[in-house]
């Protein structure tokens, strides 16, 4: 039978799991280069480094003399989504590229160790802030498109038909 405590862990990590899971499916219907596995991974990863730390050894020191500092494998999860986001990122052209993403992983790991910790609340919040801040964003960008005439659907529609009648052309 597993205990009232295992339960809860499991729960933290099935949590931040779908958390990062559904940052990650925006990510992918965008078509970004991370994606629901990436974001699924490093929230469910979190949570459970999250755990570990302040769970896992608890028996290494009994002594009075010594205190386990929890928030240091935190700390390193931060650095190592550091790296990670990092490679997310791409200059090309004159322009960077990826840097929405590489935050989305940041703040995905972020969730995830709020999940670890049994901070419920707050990664929630946070999910359906990101979630919020990435569509709101695009649908703030695609009504400014319209309003100045950039309506990149009609584009790329007129761009084929326009093409298609050169090619019948020659």
């Amino acid at each position: 039978m597993i205990d009232s405590q295992t339960l809860d862990f499991i729960a933290r990590i099935v949590t931040a799991a779908l958390l990062g899971g559904a940052i990650g499916l925006e990510r992918e219907y965008r078509d970004k280069a991370a994606g629901f596995r990436t974001h699924f991974l490093v929230a469910l990863g979190s949570a459970l480094f999250m755990i570990i730390s302040a769970y896992g050894f608890q028996d290494a020191l009994v002594t009075a003399e010594h205190r386990l500092d929890v928030s240091r494998i935190a700390a390193q999860v931060v650095s190592g989504i550091g790296f990670i986001g990092a490679g997310t990122i791409i200059f090309q052209k004159n322009a960077v590229r990826g840097l929405t993403t590489a935050a989305s992983i940041w703040v995905t790991a972020a969730i995830g160790l709020g999940c670890g910790a049994g901070l419920y609340a707050l990664a929630i919040t946070s999910t359906l802030l990101v979630l919020l801040g990435l569509e709101a964003f695009n649908f703030f960008l695609r009504r400014f498109d319209r309003l100045h005439g950039n309506d990149n659907d009609n584009l790329n529609l007129n761009d084929n038909l326009n093409d298609n009648l050169n090619d019948n052309d020659n």
